[in-house]
């Protein structure tokens, strides 16, 4: 319907946007000074903005690469808002300041593979030995239920967290004539996607991943972003997950960014703005 900005809100999930800028320097000294200090007040006021905005959350990076400047990770629930904030921060500097170098879109999401209250209820039963019906099974399962509950809010609705190194990456499942996902059964591959999630939660307390879906709405099939306190679990979990089979067999991925969480007024003076 032409015209039409009623909200288009997903029916589970946010939206999840990346966005890599390169800063025009050359175009930026054409400023004066005055204009230099409105466009910083400008994008400023637009990040508060953006941040009081209900179930938004929105993150301010210095890139370290020459890949990129600078870069912005926004969670929000309406597209449309989605859209209107990626173009006025694109904008927030002045024309043709920000260039563009890379943007991902991709929505918050459960796991279809996650463990099961079934699998769990069997593994009381063959592990710790629990009767179904008992005290200590109907606690554990209790326990189990609300883990699962957190754990999914945690995916589909995530808390952001302030850890200063954000590492992002696309990633796909392999289609190729030896090797394709998609044409193993479900079960085979739930299991291999436990022992994939087993590895990761070596590093609990170290690494939080947040892994947002993109089937159908970016160039690959998932968006990776690993938040940590310093570089050396990034380049850990990244390198032990390769000699799993999900991401040795059928793991494809994309180029990697590496961004520091800073406040706006030590992210200008890191760019020299």
């Amino acid at each position: 319907m032409t015209g039409n900005n009623s909200a288009v809100i997903p029916e589970q999930g946010w939206h999840c946007i990346h966005l890599f800028y390169r800063i025009e320097f050359g175009q930026w000294q054409l400023l004066t000074d005055e204009e230099q200090r409105a466009a910083k007040t400008r994008l400023a006021s637009l990040v508060q903005e953006v941040r009081a905005l209900e179930s938004t959350q929105l993150l301010t990076l210095s890139v370290v690469s020459p890949k990129a400047d600078l870069g912005f990770m926004f969670v929000t629930p309406d597209l449309h808002a989605a859209n209107r904030i990626e173009k006025q921060l694109g904008l927030a500097l002045g024309p043709d300041v920000l260039v563009p170098v890379y943007s991902y879109l991709s929505l918050t999401e459960e796991s279809e593979y996650r463990t099961s209250a079934e699998d769990y209820a069997a593994t009381l039963q063959q592990e710790q030995k629990l009767e179904p019906g008992s005290r200590e099974f109907a606690q554990a399962m209790g326990a189990f239920e609300e883990r699962m509950k957190h754990y999914r809010d945690e995916r589909v609705y995530p808390t952001l967290p302030d850890w200063p190194v954000v590492c992002f990456y696309n990633m796909s499942k392999r289609r190729g004539e030896r090797r394709n996902w998609y044409s193993l059964p479900f079960e085979e591959r739930r299991k291999l996607m436990l022992g994939h999630g087993a590895v990761g939660r070596q590093y609990a307390g170290k690494v939080k991943q947040l892994i947002t879906g993109s089937s159908g709405l970016d160039d690959a099939e998932w968006g990776v972003t690993l938040f940590a306190s310093d570089t050396f679990q990034i380049k850990s979990i990244v390198y032990q997950m390769r000699f799993d089979p999900v991401s040795a067999e059928y793991g494809e991925f994309g180029e990697f960014y590496i961004g520091l969480q800073l406040p706006l007024d030590e992210l200008f003076r890191r760019l020299q703005l």
